[in-house]
């Protein structure tokens, strides 16, 4: 153990989580956590439980993806990320390190999160970068799907749209959504939200909801009765986790300094 001052260290990951059965550490398989531990104590010498701002599933890719952890360590920050990347699979890289205050959570502390989910309309199967996009063979209604986005857009109850419904465990459902955007990008259809928090699957159930919209299987006007229903039972499917991303976690600034 070293005898270096404990300190708070945030970490911001990007990772290809196609192998990877998501964030949390498992009994069994290969996790996004469990080869970050791996690699902290590879370089520091320390294992360490690290937080992260949210439990990506299997198969869910960040861009921007936000951990910290406690260690005792005098390697400076600048070289952290690189000594930690040595020691990572070729699908997951340290972006930064950077010391924040002792009371600092990754999960607890975070005010925004922001995930896309990337739809591939074409006929033929995508090959390049087929991992981080679902395959949908069909003729999407864009400008369908972006009117039942916007009324997604507020505060809401939306259990309608978790696998797991909290409000069971004693949690509450209800979340602020900043964003529900909805853009065409040449054959593909991307998806993004933006909100203070998220409930389980619940942006791969916006999704699955939305194309069946952009399908036709529901009128645009159906999400306000989806969302009335807080039953899971009423909105669409789970989309598949290979299109997902999270693309980045946002933080409280922080406070100025006071006076002395």
């Amino acid at each position: 153990m070293s005898d270096a001052s404990p300190r708070n260290l945030k970490l911001t990951i990007e990772y290809d989580g196609s192998r990877y059965l998501g964030w949390q550490v498992q009994p069994q398989g290969a996790t996004i956590q469990g080869v970050i531990e791996d690699a902290i104590e590879r370089v520091t010498g320390e294992r360490r439980r690290i937080n992260g701002s949210g439990r990506t599933d299997a198969g869910v890719h960040a861009f921007g993806q936000v951990a910290n952890v406690r260690v005792r360590t005098r390697i400076p920050t600048d070289r952290l990320a690189g000594a930690l990347n040595a020691n990572l699979p070729d699908d997951v890289v340290v972006l930064a390190v950077e010391d924040v205050p002792w009371a600092f959570h990754a999960r607890y502390d975070a005010t925004a999160k922001t995930y896309e989910y990337v739809v591939e309309t074409r006929r033929t199967r995508p090959v390049v970068g087929r991992g981080r996009v679902h395959h949908h063979p069909a003729a999407l209604d864009v400008d369908a799907m972006r009117a039942a986005a916007t009324a997604l857009v507020g505060q809401h109850d939306f259990r309608s749209f978790a696998t797991v419904d909290p409000v069971r465990a004693g949690r509450s459902a209800v979340r602020t959504l900043f964003e529900a955007g909805v853009e065409r990008d040449g054959t593909r259809v991307r998806f993004r939200f933006t909100a203070d928090g998220f409930l389980y699957n619940m942006v791969r159930a916006l999704v699955g909801t939305l194309l069946e919209i952009g399908v036709g299987r529901r009128p645009a006007d159906d999400v306000a009765r989806v969302l009335a229903a807080c039953d899971r039972r009423v909105a669409g499917p789970n989309a598949p986790a290979r299109g997902l991303t999270l693309v980045r976690v946002e933080y409280a600034p922080d406070a100025p300094p006071g006076c002395a």
